[in-house]
């Protein structure tokens, strides 16, 4: 395996970054995860344009996208798959223990691990915590991640792959690592960003490709949607077929089956829509 670091390919047992990066001392960085199929990333363009929203949303120097351009490549060519989870990650850099940041400049690493297509649906669970729709992060794709860790564990406790969280004022918001849709009365909708949750690049496709409405909708509608389904890179879209002890009649239900289909078939069409 090699992966890239700071300018270059390295191998992964030599790979080292300094452990005064402010990454991983304070947690000060950002990152994006990007599906790879057979060498080539999915929305790769969305991916960087996000990644330089969250550096400016961060007060991190913004990221050289062709640079990442040719990490992602690189790194693709040297460690080819059929389907991979390719994770740019861009820190503050070395700096001191607190979190005033440092002056040597942020430290890229772009790495490339396999993966396989989910199952078609999914248990989730929801979580008595919850996002600050009103946070100094939100809508920012950070490497601080230790509460979705958390959660997350809790839904594997509980035999499910994904925690769903409100928000402060009791609406829904996201999980660890996806966004969510509910069906009512046969039109889709999902949370607004207001509502706290993170822009995902495939939340965007499946809006945009479905004519999703983007809605303020309590927690509690997730025990009356007639159907429910996840999306987020690995994901794509993926159904609900357990929340918490309730599951949605038939699942997937008709129209998240419909959903799967054209995201699957826009997806084929164009690798970076």
């Amino acid at each position: 395996m090699r992966i890239w670091l700071d300018g270059g390919l390295r191998d992964l047992d030599s790979a080292r970054v300094s452990v005064f990066d402010h990454g991983l001392t304070v947690g000060d960085g950002i990152f994006e995860t990007v599906k790879a199929v057979d060498g080539t990333p999915f929305a790769l363009t969305r991916h960087l344009d996000r990644l330089t929203r969250s550096a400016r949303g961060l007060g991190l120097p913004e990221p050289d996208h062709d640079e990442v351009r040719r990490a992602c490549a690189a790194v693709l060519e040297a460690n080819p798959m059929p389907l991979g989870r390719l994770r740019i990650t861009y820190t503050g850099g070395h700096g001191p223990l607190g979190s005033d940041r440092g002056e040597h400049g942020p430290t890229l690493v772009v790495a490339l691990g396999s993966t396989t297509r989910r199952p078609d649906s999914t248990a989730v669970i929801t979580v008595p915590w919850t996002r600050n729709e009103r946070g100094a992060l939100t809508g920012l794709k950070t490497t601080s991640y230790a509460e979705n860790v958390v959660a997350l564990a809790r839904a594997h406790q509980h035999g499910a792959s994904e925690a769903l969280f409100g928000n402060t004022v009791g609406q829904l918001c996201e999980g660890t690592g996806s966004n969510v849709f509910v069906v009512l009365d046969g039109e889709i909708h999902t949370p607004p960003v207001t509502s706290g949750c993170l822009p995902g690049i495939t939340r965007a496709l499946v809006v945009e490709w479905t004519g999703a409405k983007e809605t303020d909708l309590p927690l509690d509608v997730l025990r009356r949607a007639d159907e429910v389904f996840l999306t987020s890179t690995l994901r794509d879209v993926q159904a609900v077929h357990r929340i918490d002890d309730r599951e949605p009649a038939g699942t997937p239900g008709p129209v998240t089956a419909k959903a799967m289909r054209i995201f699957d078939e826009r997806a084929g069409q164009d690798l970076d829509p």
